[in-house]
């Protein structure tokens, strides 16, 4: 009886441990399929945003009208994305041509511009002329000398937006005197101005004396 005892009391405690065992293997059994599950989720949505960004980039490919090299079709490892280096030049490619087809504008622009500011303006009204050609051109013009105030007078019926004075006048007379482009004559207290033009003019104009016979 105590041999049988002592064997059943001898099973029951190997069948216990091979259940404790078990009982952990099965454990960390189902926390491994667990842990790999989730990392599978993990690889499956990395998976489908790689996927989602190879389309955006074909499109964008497309769009640009660049040539992708045929890639092979994923397989169960998960594809790689397609290089930056690759997608890059191909914008900046673009670019530059946007950037050329647009200096052209910019040009043509600027050409406007410089042609607008290279047009000449309107032609400026001549200067007006000085007092001084004034007051000779009315000498040359008469045939008797003229006092300043006649002087005066007349230019300032010609040109009555200038507001002439009798003293300038008189004073420009005298500069006209200075520089011998005028003769001042004195008859009693008046003093008269003439040129050296208008007064050889009557005597080139007078008639020659008959000649005695």
């Amino acid at each position: 009886m105590s041999n049988v005892s002592e064997t059943t009391a001898a099973n029951t405690e190997l069948t216990s441990q091979y259940s404790a065992q078990v009982t952990g293997d099965l454990e960390r059994n189902l926390k491994e399929q667990e842990r790999l599950g989730e990392e599978i989720a993990a690889l499956q949505v990395q998976l489908a945003a790689l996927r989602h960004d190879q389309a955006v980039l074909v499109s964008i490919q497309q769009a640009l009208g660049v040539t992708a090299e045929p890639t092979a079709e994923p397989t169960a490892e998960p594809a790689a994305k397609v290089p930056a280096a690759r997608k890059k030049p191909a914008a900046a490619s673009t670019a530059n041509k946007q950037a050329k087809g647009k200096k052209p504008a910019t040009s043509r622009k600027r050409t406007a511009k410089k042609s607008t500011e290279k047009t000449p303006a309107a032609a400026a009204p001549a200067a007006s002329p000085t007092l001084v050609d004034l007051v000779h051109g009315h000498l040359v013009d008469q045939r008797e000398p003229r006092s300043a105030a006649e002087v005066t007078t007349a230019l300032a019926q010609q040109y009555p937006d200038r507001g002439i004075k009798t003293t300038v006048v008189r004073t420009t007379l005298e500069g006209l005197v200075a520089k011998n482009r005028a003769q001042r004559t004195k008859q009693g207290s008046s003093v008269f101005y003439t040129t050296p033009e208008a007064a050889d003019a009557p005597a080139a104009d007078e008639e020659p004396a008959p000649q005695s016979s």
